[in-house]
């Protein structure tokens, strides 16, 4: 593997601005994940949210819903922490694109009419992260000592 592209990926400058947009993303992501996996917090579960899906042409629902809530609890827990940061957060910013583009660009911008304004928070949150990485306290940083300490080619 490129030890070059590893340590890109996460290496990040010692930035307390990135945790303080870690956090909040990493609760709601996870949040909305709840409610699509478990029906947690008003949610529907994986049946209710993949019988929706399925409605709107995102088809098999069941597997949609599956990835989606995937994407966004698992998503928002690695953000949360830190952890694999880069790549967790491109993920995060495609799944946001989906839902704008799918359910509610045609509602035009405001939440209140159903439109893309939370989902394009959400999405720059996630742009941000990816280039950005983990910042102060992410767990990128200690993955990145450790192959340091170990002596491994990626800390060349």
């Amino acid at each position: 593997m490129n030890t070059t592209l590893v340590k890109q990926v996460l290496s990040s400058a010692p930035s307390w601005s990135p945790l303080m947009l870690r956090v909040p993303a990493g609760i709601i992501f996870m949040a909305h994940g709840a409610q699509k996996l478990f029906g947690w917090f008003g949610g529907h579960g994986l049946e209710g949210t993949g019988n929706w899906m399925a409605s709107i042409g995102l088809e098999p629902g069941y597997l949609m819903a599956l990835m989606a809530g995937g994407a966004e609890f698992f998503g928002g827990l690695f953000i949360l922490l830190g952890l694999l940061t880069r790549p967790t957060a491109l993920v995060l910013a495609v799944t946001m694109v989906v839902a704008i583009v799918t359910v509610h660009l045609e509602n035009g911008l405001f939440m209140s009419n159903g439109g893309y304004e939370f989902g394009l928070a959400l999405l720059a949150m996630s742009v941000s992260l990816a280039v950005s990485g983990a910042g102060k306290l992410g767990l990128d940083n200690v993955l990145v000592q450790k192959r340091q300490q170990t002596g491994s080619p990626a800390a060349a």
